[in-house]
Formats: structure tokens, sequence, C-alpha cells
């Protein structure tokens, strides 16, 4: 091996340590980078674009560059969360539930949307015979992803209080993946019909993204706590207030937060807290999806 061979290599093992290092040590507002992520509930071009004009209101309000990375599922998110790889998440209120065990406990929600302490989930169909959720049995069925809040959990809840069962009583059962892909399966025939969270319908249908003379809502779960940003528990409390306190202070009357809450779909954030979650964490004991 030659002297520039052997540089390359040693540059490339120390670019790794740096890495490393990076993820290794707790985040504190005198840190380079604030690293944030989210559920791949949409998109990842679409969660991109609905984070960047929020990622530069951070970086103002913290004074640390933020650095968004879609992940390829929810279970990366927790797992993220728990080995120190991100700071900042966006979880729905299972995946919380499963964050909140995956740390003992630390992860801290600190702010939800106002829309999220009365969440729902809307079922879809494109077949003009289905009007109710009884009307179900024997169709073909889409969920979102397995750990979706909304999109699988708390409609399989309200489901079971309805006396289905899916496996049981329909004839197929499907996970899209994403609210979004949901919509398509409806759409093209490969589910007679699927459930997906309010605020996205009520997004692809401004965006006339979905055709509605065709696929349409017939039945609306009851309302639950849902989505929330949560930190891991060992960050830096200066900057967990920050964090908060950035969020807190959006404010519609201001054209640029305006933009920044139209993208998250809010009217305003509100403070929240993990007692919120504990009827999500009883519905996935209940489901049999938690031990």
């Amino acid at each position: 091996m030659n002297f520039s061979s052997m540089r390359r290599l040693a540059l490339k093992a120390a670019a790794a340590c740096a890495v490393a290092s990076l993820f290794a040590l707790p985040a504190t507002a005198s840190d380079a980078v604030l690293r944030v992520s989210a559920i791949p509930d949409e998109a990842p071009t679409e969660l991109q674009r609905k984070f960047a004009p929020l990622g530069k209101y951070l970086e103002a309000q913290t004074g640390m560059k933020v650095v968004f990375t879609p992940v390829s599922d929810y279970a990366a998110v927790v797992e993220s969360l728990a080995t120190r790889k991100i700071d900042l998440a966006w979880l729905g209120g299972f995946t919380f539930v499963q964050a909140k065990i995956r740390t003992n406990g630390t992860a801290i929600p600190i702010a939800q949307r106002e829309e999220d302490a009365k969440f729902t989930s809307k079922f879809i169909t494109a077949d003009p015979a289905i009007k109710s959720l009884a009307d179900l049995k024997g169709k073909t069925f889409a969920f979102g992803a397995p750990s979706s809040t909304s999109g699988s959990l708390m409609p399989r809840f309200f489901l079971q209080q309805a006396g289905l069962n899916p496996e049981k009583d329909f004839k197929n059962v499907a996970f899209s993946g994403a609210h979004d892909a949901t919509v398509a399966f409806v759409a093209a025939g490969k589910a007679e019909a699927g459930v997906l969270n309010a605020s996205v319908w009520d997004k692809l249908v401004e965006s006339k993204k979905v055709d509605t003379d065709k696929v349409r809502v017939f039945a609306t779960t009851p309302p639950y706590f849902d989505y929330n940003w949560t930190v891991r528990g060992d960050l830096d409390p200066a900057l967990v207030k920050k964090l908060t306190d950035a969020f807190l202070k959006l404010d519609p009357a201001n054209p640029e937060h305006k933009e920044i809450l139209a993208l998250q779909r809010a009217a305003k954030f509100i403070p929240t807290k993990k007692e919120n979650y504990d009827g999500i964490e009883k519905a996935a004991h209940a489901a049999g999806l938690l031990k």
C-alpha cells in the first residue's frame, strides 16, 4: 500500500471517529447540530417540505444548526431516540408510548398541536355498498403502518369496540405504510376500504389529490390524543426549554409563523405531558401490541 492510499484510509478513519463522537455526545445549546426526525407517515419528500421552514425557525430560536433526517420506518425513530442518534422527533401517540418504554420512561413530550388533543381517523371507501363499519365484513381493508396511532392502533381499537376483528372478519388486511398510500390503495381498488388520519385526509382533499366523487369518508372515530414533538430525556434542560418555548411561541398572526403552522396543519402548539397518552397505551395493550 502506497503513502497516498494510507493517507486516504487515515482520513476516512478520522472522519468516522468524528461522526461517532458527534452521536455519542448529548446535545446542548452550544452544539453544532440539533438532529431531528419524524415518523414516516407520509412520503419522505413531503416530510422534508413540511419541515423546512420549521427547521429554519428552530435554528433561529436555538442558535444551532438543525438537520432533518427521514427514516425508513416507525421503529427507526424510536430506536434513534433511545440510542441518542436524534434529539427531537415528531411522533404519533403510539410511537411516543413505544419510545417511553424503550427509553425507560425518559423520553419527554414537549408540545402538541391543539388539534392533537382531539384527533380522529377517517374510514374511507370507493365501494357504494359500504355505508357503515358493519359493512366491512368480508371486505379487503388497508391500515397505514402497523405502529401508526391514527392509521392502525386507534382505528383497530374502535373496530374492536364495534364488534369487528379485522383478521377474522375482513377478507384481507393490508398495511400501506403511510396515510397517503392508504388513499392510493383504496382509489386504485387494492383495498375496498381503509383508514387514515383526519389531517392527511383533509390535506389531500384541499389539494385535490383525491377524487372525492370516487373515494369518500363513511365513518369517523371518536377523538383521542395523538401526535407530539418529543425530546430524548438526557437533552440539556436549557435546550429543552428553548425548544418548548419555540413551539409555544408560534403565532398565526405572524406571517412567518403562519406558514410554519399551515405546513404542520396546526392552529397553534400547546403543552403536553406523558399522561395524555395513557389511553393509547391501554388501547395498545388491549390490541395485543404491547406486553
